[in-house]
Formats: structure tokens, sequence, C-alpha cells
């Protein structure tokens, strides 16, 4: 991997990483397109600068932080599922990380949920701001979706969220503080399992930096334009994207394309 497909991939990052879209499986597209898909270290970058993303929500919510202990035990309630089941299924998740079919599936049918959210549960909007211990484990079950890569934790989190009630800001919002604990314990499980496989040489660490360096300017800028599009508009574009993104991928599997050749 060279600079600028580090740079290329940490943009990519930073514009879904708070998209309901699947930043992992954009990434792991936009790899196999660069020719690095296959890459050991490829799947590290990957996973790792998605910490810079996230790092954002803190600089921006970083008084909600500051406001309640309450809200660290409900990420942590959260977070739960999602950490003990990817844990259990770890060989099988970075199997599915290299194979751009099972993004291309999953962004179809999140795309085909999108479409329908907003219908599903425009009746259960309470104008609730901060789910309880209860909402927020259903929520955190919800996240357990996202261990498909495709799936997108964002999207995974945001219904979670409608589904209890949320409305969609306060979905976002939760579902982006949550991906503060979850982002931390991916990616220290993933440098030390590449420091104990294979230590990164500097050049890697270099690339490592560079990328949330990246991934987390673009981030800051790309997480109050989304927060604004919800708010006004919804999901279904977000729905559509999926499913002609999918769609194309699929089409351009099914004739044969190699997509690390495209």
């Amino acid at each position: 991997m060279n600079y600028w497909q580090a740079i290329i991939l940490a943009v990519v990052e930073g514009l879904t990483e708070f998209l309901p879209v699947s930043s992992t499986g954009h990434m792991i597209i936009v790899a196999n397109m660069l020719g690095i898909g296959q890459l050991p270290f490829t799947e590290t970058y990957i996973t790792t600068i998605q910490l810079g993303a996230i790092l954002s929500v803190v600089a921006l919510y970083w008084r909600r932080f500051l406001q309640s202990f309450d809200l660290y035990l409900k990420l942590a309630v959260a977070f739960l599922p999602f950490g003990i089941l990817g844990f259990l299924l770890k060989d099988v998740i970075a199997e599915l990380l290299k194979s751009v079919k099972v993004v291309a599936v999953s962004l179809v049918l999140g795309g085909i949920v999108l479409l329908m959210v907003d219908r599903w549960f425009s009746g259960l909007r309470k104008q609730v701001t901060t789910p309880s211990f209860v909402q927020a484990l259903k929520i955190g079950l919800f996240q357990c979706f996202a261990l498909v890569p495709g799936v997108s934790r964002s999207a995974a989190t945001i219904v979670g969220g409608l589904a209890q009630g949320l409305d969609r800001r306060a979905a976002a919002d939760f579902s982006f503080l949550l991906a503060v604990p979850t982002m931390v314990v991916i990616t220290g499980y993933e440098l030390y399992k590449a420091y104990k496989i294979n230590p990164p040489q500097l050049d890697d660490l270099y690339l490592l930096f560079l990328g949330n360096a990246v991934a987390f300017w673009v981030a800051l800028l790309a997480v109050r334009s989304f927060i604004a599009f919800i708010t006004r508009y919804g999901f279904r574009a977000f729905g559509i994207y999926r499913i002609v993104l999918g769609g194309l991928l699929l089409l351009l599997l099914s004739l044969g394309y190699d997509l690390s050749l495209l």
C-alpha cells in the first residue's frame, strides 16, 4: 500500500463512517479496485483508520461525555452483545471481510430496509433523546448485524434506535456515541493481532497515522451534514444508493468481472 492508496481509503472512510451505507463495505470495494484488497496489511488498515473517524465524534460531542456517568454505563451495555458475538465469530468475520459479494448483497438488503424504515417506525417516535438501559441493550443487539460487512454499523444502530422510539436525530446521536467504545475495542484488538502475527514496520505505522488523521478531518466535516440531511429528509436516499451500488456490484460479479482489476 502506498501513501496515495492510504489517503484514498481514508477519505472514503471519513465520508462513509457515519452514513448508513457501510464504511467497511466501501473500503473493501475501493481496496479491491486499487488492487490491494487481498494484502494482509489492508485488513488492518481498513479496521484501524475507523478510529480516526470515530474520534471526530469525541471532538464534536465532548460535552455529552461529561454530562452523566449513566451515559458510559449505557454505552457499555449497548456494546456488550457486539463485543461478545464479534469475539466468538472473529475468524468468520475475517473471511467475510475479503468478499465483495457479501458486501454487495448486504448493501442491497440494507438498502431495502432503509427504504422502509421511516414508514415502519414513524408511529413509535416519542422524542426520546436518551435511551434507557433496556433500550440501549436492544440497540446493541441491532449493532450485531453490522458484524456482516456491508450492513453498516451506523445503519444498524440508527434503525435500532428508531425501533426503540428515538427520533432520527437522537437515534443518530446515540449511534455516533456508541461508535466510540466499539471502534476503540476493535482497533485495539486489530493492532494487537497484527503486532502478534506480523509486527508492523515503520512505514506501516506512518500509513496508519496518516490514514487516521485524514479520516478524522473528513469525518468531522461529514457528521454535521449527515445529521442535517436525515433530520430533514430521512433515509430513503441512502436506501436507493445502497441498492443501486449493490446491484451494480452483483451485476459485474455475475458477468465475471474481477473487481481487483477495475
